[in-house]
Order: structure tokens, then C-alpha cells, then sequence
């Protein structure tokens, strides 16, 4: 259970690991990089919603880093479906959550590299 506990860690604290994993396993299975790429990316968002979070609440010594990010996908939600209700006269859930499921990963994965890059800066500069 601990090497579990432990493996979920890793993945959680390096996205970038899981995207990988999915990915190389994806072609070996598959052999169709585009839907494989879709996969690792739906598969990986959710590890950068952790880690982000996570970054989040160490960088402004916060505790509601996974709520406010889930509010931002939220209010994302409404938007984009309020546009597709718009133009189509209908929301379709599925294409819907899979637009921003996608952008999630996409804005996630720019926030992960600038906390991340900001968390280290802060620890070299406290270890001098």
C-alpha cells in the first residue's frame, strides 16, 4: 500500500512522468499518436490539478488552491457553454468537457512550469 501511496506522490509532484508513461504505452498499443497525445494529455490534467493546487497553496500559503482552481475551470465550464448555446442553440456536454478539460491542461501546465520556477527561486534565494 505504501509503494501505492508512494508511486501517487511521484506522479502528483512530476506531471510529467504520467504524460510519459501514457504516451510511450499509447503508441506501443495503439500506434495513432494523435488520439494517443489526447489521452496522455486528459490522463496527465488531472495530476497538473493536484500539482498546481499544491504549488498554489505553498506559493501564497493558502489552503484553497485546488477550490480556487476548480472554480476557475467552473466558471471556464459556463463560459464555453454559454458560447456553444449561442452559436448552436444546444450545449453538448461531452465536446464541452472535453474543450475544457483540454485547456485546463493547457493553462495547468503553464501554471505548474511558473510556480514551480517561482518555488525554486524562493528556496535557493531562502538557502543562501
Amino acid at each position: 500500500m505504501e509503494l501505492l501511496q508512494n508511486s501517487f506522490v511521484t506522479l502528483g509532484v512530476i506531471p510529467v512522468v504520467p504524460f510519459l508513461i501514457v504516451y510511450f504505452i499509447g503508441i506501443g498499443l495503439r500506434k495513432d499518436k494523435k488520439k494517443t497525445l489526447l489521452l496522455a494529455m486528459d490522463v496527465t490534467t488531472l495530476f497538473l490539478l493536484l500539482s498546481v493546487s499544491a504549488l498554489f497553496n505553498l506559493l501564497f500559503n493558502a489552503k484553497f488552491g485546488f477550490y480556487f482552481i476548480l472554480l476557475i475551470v467552473l466558471i471556464s465550464a459556463g463560459l464555453i457553454g454559454g458560447a456553444q448555446n449561442r452559436i448552436k442553440g444546444k450545449v453538448d456536454g461531452r465536446r464541452l468537457f472535453r474543450a475544457v478539460w483540454r485547456l485546463a491542461f493547457f493553462f495547468l501546465g503553464v501554471l505548474y512550469v511558473l510556480f514551480l520556477f517561482i518555488v525554486l527561486i524562493q528556496y535557493i534565494s531562502q538557502a543562501m
